[in-house]
């Protein structure tokens, strides 16, 4: 590990979950510049790439490291090489990664994919440094029941609830008059709608502000992602969708604002990189240095900020709908989303059929009378499942 000084505090044991992706690699350069001895890496664990996760996992020495494409076992054995790594490979053996031993878990797997292991974590009574949306959107009351239940703490990195979990400062949830989180407004801010329904995948892959995977850059374009924040922040923080809102902030400095019962607001503020909001949980309650780049407010000179067009992107709408309904929408929501996502990046649909295909979902989950909230994580797992073999087949 690359290391800038010394740490002479207790050593906090750190495992990653998807250290091969976006979260993940903003997650090591922030280990690998910490302190000698202020981090040790218990485990990684990445998809498919084993390259990749063998390189992460010698360069962080973990103890072990877990893949879960099963075929991807001896590609792994051999890009670890004589490192004494523990290699595994499969879902559980990504449980195994979860369930280790650390004083922290990053969460950071994309998708439903990361429910399992996020939640293995939060059962062993972790702190879980949650990067993983969908564990909340999936599965919200299941998992804040079984995280509380066992002990575990969340943690949120993306730098919305990041933002507002430090506005916060501790202070009872009964005294905010409202939260914000903020968005971009991404590549289409300022497109007509007949434009964004129009749009290709690489147009809608050209984030102005956040370089991320390519399925929540596409959430993002749509503002379908900030809606999906809102369920999140909705389970994370206890607060119901009534004091939950969005605003168009195109310079992406304020990541997320409350509005106190007494008039006030406090903002979280910091340039668009990763790293500084994965620094504050892997500290947490102190601080780390990280190499972003300090904010410097006089050379921005002015921030912006606007109202979501809820007709131009009517996905952020949809889930603001499935918050307020309940239930088993959210889990729906989100399924049906990433199906059609695919669909999308794959050009078999027009980007005005993402919504459109996710509403369809949601009402024929109503219709059906399957909308009841599930009891628990398997339970929101199965409505997972079924909600994309039916998006699936609607696409055939």
């Amino acid at each position: 590990m690359v290391t800038s000084s010394t740490y002479d505090g207790p050593t906090r044991r750190v495992t990653v979950l998807g250290a091969t992706g976006s979260i993940g690699r903003s997650t090591e350069d922030v280990l690998a510049h910490a302190p000698s001895g202020q981090f040790a890496v218990e485990a990684v664990a990445g998809g498919r790439d084993a390259a990749a996760l063998a390189r992460v996992a010698i360069h962080l020495g973990a103890r072990f490291a877990a893949v879960a494409d099963p075929s991807a076992y001896r590609a792994l054995k051999d890009a670890l090489g004589s490192a004494p790594i523990e290699a595994a490979a499969g879902p559980e053996a990504i449980v195994e990664a979860a369930k280790r031993p650390a004083d922290i878990v990053v969460a950071a797997i994309a998708g439903a994919a990361g429910v399992e292991p996020t939640h293995a974590a939060a059962m062993a009574g972790r702190v879980v440094a949650l990067a993983n949306k969908e564990c909340l959107v999936c599965a919200g009351e299941p998992f804040m029941r079984d995280a509380a239940a066992h002990g575990a703490r969340l943690l949120p990195v993306d730098s919305e609830h990041n933002a507002i979990f430090q506005a916060l400062g501790g202070r009872d949830v009964a005294s905010i008059a409202k939260m914000y989180l903020t968005a971009s407004g991404g590549p289409f801010r300022t497109w007509t709608r007949e434009a964004i329904n129009a749009a290709m995948p690489e147009q809608a892959l050209a984030h102005p502000n956040w370089s991320m995977g390519a399925k929540i850059t596409v959430d993002s374009a749509g503002l379908m992602n900030k809606g999906l924040e809102l369920i999140e922040a909705s389970y994370l923080f206890g607060v119901e969708a009534d004091r939950l809102d969005v605003l168009v902030h195109p310079q992406s400095i304020v990541h997320g604002l409350v509005s106190f019962c007494d008039g006030s607001m406090i903002a979280g503020l910091s340039n668009p990189d990763m790293r500084t909001h994965i620094a504050h949980c892997l500290g947490f309650p102190d601080r780390v240095a990280t190499r972003a780049t300090p904010l410097d407010l006089a050379a921005i000179g002015s921030l912006t900020f606007e109202r979501p067009d809820l007709q131009r992107f009517p996905a952020l709408k949809l889930a603001m709908d499935a918050l307020r309904q309940g239930g088993s929408l959210p889990t729906v929501l989100n399924a049906a989303n990433e199906i059609v996502v695919e669909a999308y990046l794959a050009r078999r649909i027009a980007f005005a059929d993402i919504a459109r295909l996710v509403q369809a979902a949601c009402e024929d989950a109503i219709r059906r009378g399957e909308a009841g909230a599930p009891a628990s994580i398997a339970e929101a797992l199965a409505v997972d499942h079924i909600t994309r073999e039916r998006t699936r087949a609607s696409l055939a």
